[in-house]
C-alpha cells in the first residue's frame, strides 16, 4: 500500500480531497482461525485472462464500468492472466516480473501446503480499481454469492502495484493478521 507521503503531489492533494464514505453499518463477521479458512484473492488490478476482454478504459459514465469484474480460475498459468489497468500511477514492471506482486496465487498455495490456511478458492476475482464503492453494490452482492457457492470464508484483497513500497500480501480477519506485522 502506498503511504501519502510516497505519492506525487498532485495525487496526494487530489486523494485528500476525496470524500470518505459512510455506511449506516459496520458488519464484521468473526471466523475460524486462518487453518480452517478457505482464501480468496480479490484485485483492484484490472486483471484478466489473456481471452478475456479488457476492462474498459474510458466511458462517461462511471456505473457502466463499476461493478465490472473478471473470474479468474485458480489453476490459470502466469503468462495467462493480464493486466489492463491503465492508470499511470501503476507501476506494472513489478507485475510482469512476478505475478505474486499482484495477484499472489503461489503464495496463497504455500500457505495452504503448509498447513496455515485451509485451502485455495477455486475461483478469485479482479476489478479495475479506484471506482466508487456506491455503485458496487450489486457487484458485491453477486460476488458474495459466488464466493459463498465456492464455500470461501476469507478473503485477500490486493491492488494493484504503486510507486511506493509496498506491504506485501497479508491475510486479515478479526484479531488475526498473518504474516504478523514486523518489529520495527
Amino acid at each position: 500500500m502506498a503511504r501519502l507521503d510516497h505519492v506525487h503531489p498532485a495525487m496526494r492533494t487530489a486523494l485528500l480531497a476525496m470524500a470518505c464514505p459512510t455506511f449506516d453499518t459496520q458488519p464484521w463477521v468473526a471466523g475460524p482461525p486462518l487453518s480452517q479458512r478457505r482464501v480468496a484473492l480479490l484485485s483492484t488490478a484490472g486483471l484478466h485472462r489473456r481471452d478475456d476482454r479488457p476492462f474498459a478504459v474510458t466511458s462517461g459514465n462511471a456505473r457502466a464500468i463499476a461493478g465490472d469484474y473478471r473470474v479468474i480460475p485458480n489453476d490459470i498459468a502466469a503468462n495467462d492472466l493480464v493486466m489492463s489497468h491503465v492508470s499511470t500511477n501503476f507501476d506494472r514492471t513489478g507485475f510482469q516480473q512476478d505475478w505474486n506482486v499482484v495477484f499472489p496465487l503461489d503464495r496463497l498455495h504455500e500457505l495452504a501446503q503448509e498447513g496455515i490456511i485451509d485451502s485455495v478458492a477455486a475461483f478469485h476475482y479482479s476489478f479495475m480499481g479506484a471506482t466508487d464503492p456506491h455503485h458496487m453494490e450489486d457487484a458485491a452482492h453477486q460476488l458474495a454469492r459466488l464466493l459463498t457457492q465456492d464455500q470461501v470464508n476469507a478473503v485477500c484483497l490486493v491492488g494493484p502495484p504503486v510507486r511506493a513500497p509496498s506491504a506485501g500480501l497479508r491475510i486479515i480477519s478479526k484479531g488475526t493478521v498473518w504474516p504478523p506485522p514486523r518489529s520495527a
